[in-house]
């Protein structure tokens, strides 16, 4: 049984269909009761507050799958097109405030609960933060999950159900990071529904079989090497106030053999298990260290593992309907959420060639028709390249098809371009450097039949530099669609008393976010604008109780609230505002008397485990904090807040509360961004360079409602090929050289006094590629604007409702609108509503 096979009519029981949960007060109350006790074997005198928890969960889990039975059959019985997203990550955050409030009985929920002695915001921090996903990745994925069931789109996730995540973050004594397991699965997931009946073998390794029959065709049969079971578990995707469910289907390994019972009573304990703990690494943890070989090959092992058991299931849910897989693209699409999924390509061509038995042209034909690739990156290094070695061991029928796609693309472009050796270099899917390799990027753009960048600068640098070859080849694949945010989760969810707000002067925004614009004449109302202050006083003291909390630092909430909040990386230039920072402390050190207003700067993000020089910025960025937050010379000035282990539900808790939005990366570099989306629809004001999404944000805003400072995309390129010398830079400013040497010299690490010698050496190397000390200065300047701005409370809560009420064209339901019609061809079902 698929996901587009909810159930089965043969007369009797087959013709029943589940009693529909009640949707009011009295009904959930039932819900809980029977639930509690049928399920848990509790009552209302011996429940505990989880058990409470996991009542709800069940009771709200019971209306969201009749609806999810309803929507699936609605798209059976349309003989819908249904869209497929493939992404490594999803950054789904906890699911219960959002469940209430897509299926609307959160009011009653509330009152439900409060009956029995809690509030729902207790029950919601039992709920640990799914730990299936990293950054701005996954959380994209998450909200375009949220927007097309909103917009009743047939649409469904895959990706991998990791059973612990990433890691959890803490920090060391010395500030140093410190990954330790996420245990998110510790306690039964009960959000989740297991399919313990679709599983599907996934091969890794064996040789390819050909044969070539007495008329001359040649047949192909991948055989030997070893499986793993993949297992499907879904978790419902409710659209918002409407009837509509769809799900997210995550894969978790299982080996293919049985526990060895022999050699487990021959005392070779570790071999008995050796099996099952290699199948299993598979669905363990996210991005594994990719230091050592091992932990490389595992990362390409879970891509194919995802990519095989989500097509074997895609088309056995289409096979289910449909005789042959020619009509394959009419039915379905399939979108690559970056290069993670790009062995679907020749995955899906080897299932319509060997399994399918179709001639290469028609399977290229279904395949190229089929997908479509979202690149969510300019940088070099981070288009990924897997070695033909590996290809080799593990994939040996994949890499004959890649070389034959490879082949026709280099035949066809040696034809149109007079065999220019240097854009066949360029456009080859195998980089013939050391070692050979598979780029995965080139492969997705060749097999996908719509490519897009996902901000406007982003995808015009797109086709004017790293893949121009393939533009002016493909002219009519290129498209841009700008990247969103689910304004539900970011708004009506994270910010209650914003949107409340909101609500008191137009409705229905939650679901046509450019209805905010109507908001705009309200900037210059009084009386709103001390209102929008109160909500931001009030979210900002929610989030200094949190912070004594977990942290124990007391923070002023008076104090503007300047806020960096993304993974730890060069290019997005947390040394760029660290620098800042110091640079402020020194002066207020030097001149007590200063004025400036009072100002607590949140950082909050992971470095990866294998980035060095990330985790080395983190490392400096604690050791600021501590000795600026123990001087009692600015004390009650400046705060550096680091909020360890950032998710969703601590975004929510710092995105509503922020005054500042920090989005400093290079110009050029930085695809596009949706914290800066999702600060900027709660009220904060953008400090940053033209990267991403901010050249669209300063467009939608109005110039005079942002802080735009530094290079430019094009002077960034300038400046590399001119050669960039850092150190001319810091000889001209005796302020950053002074900032510079206090990090060098161990004022902030009075212990290890050489422990930044290296990363300040690193910042002021000729060519520094993230040019962090061209951009000081005009930093610097702009901040000193935004100081002005804060001290006329009054002007900057008119600029902050600007940027509240003119960011609507951010919204994921507008960008998966913009796909449904440029890229999948599909349209909306409305299931039947409940008889």
């Amino acid at each position: 049984m698929t996901q587009s096979d909810p159930g089965s009519k043969h007369g009797g029981i087959g013709e029943l269909r589940p009693a529909e949960p009640g949707m009011d007060k009295p009904g959930l109350q039932r819900s809980l009761v029977n639930r509690l006790g049928n399920f848990m074997g509790r009552d209302s005198e011996t429940a505990t507050v989880r058990d409470w928890y996991n009542a709800l969960v069940l009771s709200l889990r019971d209306r969201l799958m009749t609806r999810w039975l309803r929507t699936q059959r609605a798209y059976q019985e349309a003989g819908a097109k249904r869209v497929y997203y493939l992404s490594l990550e999803y950054l789904i955050g906890r699911n219960l405030s959002n469940s209430a409030l897509c299926l609307d009985i959160d009011d009653a929920v509330r009152e439900v609960i409060s009956e029995v002695g809690f509030d729902l915001e207790t029950l919601c921090e039992i709920e640990p933060d799914a730990g299936l996903g990293n950054g701005g990745l996954g959380r994209l994925a998450a909200c375009y999950l949220d927007s097309m069931a909103t917009l009743q789109l047939p649409g469904f996730g895959y990706g991998i159900r990791y059973d612990y995540g990433i890691f959890t973050q803490a920090f060391g004594a010395d500030g140093e990071q410190i990954e330790r397991p996420n245990t998110w699965l510790r306690f039964q997931h009960l959000w989740e529904q297991p399919r313990e009946e679709l599983r599907y073998p996934v091969r890794f390794g064996g040789r390819v079989i050909t044969q070539t029959d007495s008329d001359g065709s040649t047949h192909h049969q991948w055989v030997d090497g070893h499986e793993v079971i993949a297992v499907a578990y879904d978790l419902p995707v409710p659209g918002y106030q409407n009837d509509t469910v769809n799900h997210l289907r995550l894969w978790s390994a299982q080996a293919a053999s049985d526990f060895n019972l022999s050699l487990f009573n021959a005392g070779q304990h570790a071999e008995a298990m050796a099996e099952m703990n290699a199948a299993e690494h598979l669905s363990q943890v996210l991005y594994p260290d990719d230091r050592t070989e091992q932990g490389r090959e595992l990362r390409l092992r879970q891509q194919y593992f995802f990519v095989a058991a989500s097509l074997q299931d895609i088309l056995d849910s289409y096979l289910q309907e449909n005789d042959t897989l020619d009509a394959l693209p009419d039915k379905v699409a399939i979108q690559l959420n970056d290069t993670h999924p790009t062995l679907a390509v020749p995955e899906l061509m080897r299932m319509c060639i060997d399994e399918h038995g179709y001639e290469w042209e028609k399977a290229w034909e279904i395949t190229r028709g089929v997908f479509s690739y979202t690149n969510h990156t300019l940088l070099p290094e981070a288009l990924e390249k897997w070695p033909v070695a590996s290809f080799e061991r593990l994939f040996p029928r994949h890499l004959e098809i890649i070389y034959r796609i490879n082949r026709e693309l280099m035949t066809a472009v040696a034809k149109q371009y007079d065999n220019d050796l240097g854009r066949l270099q360029r456009m080859s899917v195998i980089d013939e450097g050391y070692p050979r390799s598979v780029r995965m990027a080139n492969l997705a753009i060749v097999g996908s039949h719509k490519i897009n960048g996902v901000a406007a600068i982003h995808s015009r640098l797109m086709v004017e530099t790293v893949f121009r070859d393939f533009a002016e080849f493909y002219p009519d694949r290129f498209i841009n669609v700008t990247n969103g945010i689910t304004p539900r989760r970011w708004l009506r969810e994270a910010n209650p008393m914003l949107a409340q707000l909101a609500d008191g002067h137009i409705d229905s925004w939650d679901t046509d976010l450019e209805r905010l614009a109507q908001l705009a004449p309200l900037a210059d109302d009084a009386g709103f604008r001390e209102r929008f202050l109160a909500v931001k006083q009030h979210n900002k003291a929610l989030l200094a109780r949190y912070i004594e909390d977990q942290l124990g630092e007391s923070i002023l909430i008076d104090s503007m609230y300047d806020v960096q909040i993304k993974r730890i990386h060069e290019y997005k230039r947390q040394l760029l505002n660290l620098l800042y920072v110091i640079t402020r402390y020194r002066r207020l050190r030097d001149n007590p008397a200063l004025d400036l207003p009072p100002r607590t700067v949140i950082f909050s993000g992971k470095a990866a485990p294998a980035y060095m020089m990330a985790r080395q910025i983190l490392k400096l960025i604690n050791n600021v904090a501590a000795v600026i937050n123990n001087d009692p010379v600015t004390a009650d000035r400046l705060k550096v807040i680091v909020i360890p282990d950032y998710s969703v539900s601590v975004a929510q808790r710092i995105i509503p509360a922020a005054d500042l939005s920090q989005q400093i990366s290079t110009a050029g570099m930085e695809a596009s961004g949706t914290g800066n989306m999702k600060l900027a629809l709660n009220g904060a004001i953008t400090i940053g360079t033209l990267d991403g999404a901010n050249v669209e944000i300063r467009d939608a805003v109005g110039e005079d409602n942002i802080f735009i400072f530094g290079l430019t995309a094009e002077e960034v390129a300038a400046q590399r090929t001119s050669g960039y010398r850092p150190s001319e830079i810091v000889a001209g400013n005796e302020e950053l050289a002074a900032v510079l040497s206090a990090i060098a010299e161990g004022h902030f690490s009075p212990h290890r006094p050489n422990q930044f010698v290296d990363l300040i050496d690193a910042l002021q190397r000729d060519g520094e590629h993230f040019l962090v000390l061209a951009d000081y200065e005009a930093y610097v300047a702009c901040q000193d604007k935004v100081d002005n701005l804060y001290r006329d409370p009054d002007a900057w809560a008119r600029m902050a409702i600007l940027n509240m009420c003119r960011v609507g064209r951010f919204s994921s339901d507008r960008a998966i609108a913009e796909y449904a019609e440029k890229v999948w061809g599909v349209t909306p079902i409305e299931p039947h509503a409940a008889s």
